[in-house]
Formats: structure tokens, sequence, C-alpha cells
């Protein structure tokens, strides 16, 4: 493993970035059972790479992209102390470089991004079932914040 470095993506990576984006969905049906069948997609990576307001960051082993996670700033709420975030999204990390601290140094870039547009607060969603995640993102300094929930309600036979 050689050093590893970080850089905004480029267009050129979309590729990689697309097999990244099914590794992700694949790590998530099991906490999800409301995704739709394969195949689907989550982002719009082109549109993320040419955006103002987003930034995608690659982690790379020498010329491997390893990694990627994404930043994009949203408003917050009027009644927020602050008028925008960053959200992030698009974590991954390839299998053989995990446990290595990649996705927390990837979290860092996106930190100095952020900070680079105004912004001072990030956040992100993780199911509450992926204690491996939560544990990684505390463990960057992430502190569990709001919950949200759900409920599937049946059609009754009468709404057939």
């Amino acid at each position: 493993m050689k050093e590893i470095h970080f850089r905004t993506a480029i267009k050129e990576d979309l590729p990689v970035l697309y097999q990244f984006e099914q590794g992700i969905i694949t790590a998530e049906r099991p906490y999800d059972e409301t995704l739709k069948l394969d195949p689907i997609t989550y982002y719009d990576l082109n549109a993320m790479i040419c955006s103002n307001d987003a930034v995608i960051i690659v982690a790379l082993d020498g010329e491997k992209i390893i990694g990627s996670a994404y930043g994009m700033i949203k408003e917050a709420k009027p009644y927020l102390k602050h008028s925008h975030y960053a959200y992030l999204g698009f974590m991954y990390v390839n299998n053989d470089y995990r446990g290595k601290g990649i996705n927390k140094q990837i979290i860092e870039e996106l930190k100095t991004w952020a900070l680079s547009k105004n912004i001072y607060e990030l956040r992100l969603d993780v199911y509450n079932d992926n204690i491996s995640a939560i544990k990684a993102y505390e463990k960057a300094g992430f502190q569990k914040h709001l919950v949200n929930m759900r409920m599937d309600i049946l059609t009754s036979p009468s709404n057939e």
C-alpha cells in the first residue's frame, strides 16, 4: 500500500464511482426493506462533480481509487442557528482498505471543503442497525442527534 492521498473527483472517475454506489446499495439492502429491486441508483454523481455546492472526495492508493464520499451544501431549517450545513453521503471504502482510518480522513477532507464554503456543521444519515458505521462516525466526531422513524401502513382489504 502506497501513501493514501485525496483529491476531488473528476468525470473520468465515474465508472469506479458507479461501482462504489452499487457496493453501498448492496451493503444497505439488509437495513432497508423499502428499497426497490435492482437496478437502482442513489445519486446523480455526474451532477455533483459539476456542482459548485457539492464535492466528491476520492481516496487513492497510488492511482487506484479506494474510497469516496460527497459533501453537499443544504439549506437549514429557518428556525436553526445556522443557515446552511454540509450533508455527507456516498461513504465507501474498498473492502481491502477498511479499518485503516480512510473514511475518517475523507471526512476530514470534507470538513476542510465545508469550512472553505463558510459551512460550520456536518450532517449525515446512517441506518439504526448499521452498528459498525455508527461506531465509525462516532469515532470521527459525529453524535447522534435525531431519530428518523417509519411505519408500514398496510392497505386494508376494503381499499383494494
